[in-house]
């Protein structure tokens, strides 16, 4: 079935999305708002739940995003700079690293147990990549934010499991991230 898309908007960012009808419909790349409040449900079914199990300063309200995710700029803020945003791990990816799962293993596991695949290569990162677009074309920087982070000592693992500030502000005047 073909790729459908909507869009939604808050202050001056929109926020795409696209879903597919195939197999009764599902959220294929970009962004979906949500108020669910679970942060503990594992797999699948909890595609939309943030790990600190509601959105920033209390809001009960927020986004989430996927793969492909993109926002864009409208008229007011176009070719301006993005001070940044809050962002944390889903529900999902926070507890598929802490406890693996049919797709992965826990990370930080060195034995391979729990997951049929093969073992992979060590260390395990989550690592979110932040371009800024600026007519048509890409900056060359980006503003990278490790959402886990198990590539130093044992002491220093982590997974996100609270709304951190990401500063875009190296990106300049863009009208797309």
């Amino acid at each position: 079935s073909m790729p459908l898309g909507t869009t939604f908007t808050s202050a001056d960012a929109i926020f795409p999305n696209n879903y597919d009808t195939a197999f009764g419909g599902y959220w294929q790349s970009g962004w979906a708002y949500t108020n669910m409040q679970d942060s503990t449900t594992a797999g699948f079914t909890n595609l939309y739940g943030a790990r600190p199990g509601i959105g920033y300063n209390g809001s009960s309200n927020y986004a989430v995003g996927q793969q492909n995710a993109w926002v864009n700029l409208s008229a007011n803020a176009i070719s301006k700079v993005v001070n940044g945003f809050y962002l944390t791990n889903g529900t999902y990816a926070a507890t598929s690293m802490e406890n693996g799962d049919f797709v992965s293993r826990k990370f930080g596991d060195t034995t391979g147990t729990g997951h049929m695949g093969a073992q992979g290569s060590f260390p395990d990162y989550f690592l979110l990549s932040v371009y800024g677009w600026s007519n048509g074309s890409k900056i060359a920087d980006s503003v990278n934010f490790y959402l886990a982070d198990f590539r130093g000592p044992d002491s220093l693992d982590y997974i996100v499991k609270d709304w951190q500030w990401v500063d875009l502000t190296s990106l300049g005047n863009v009208d797309s991230l």
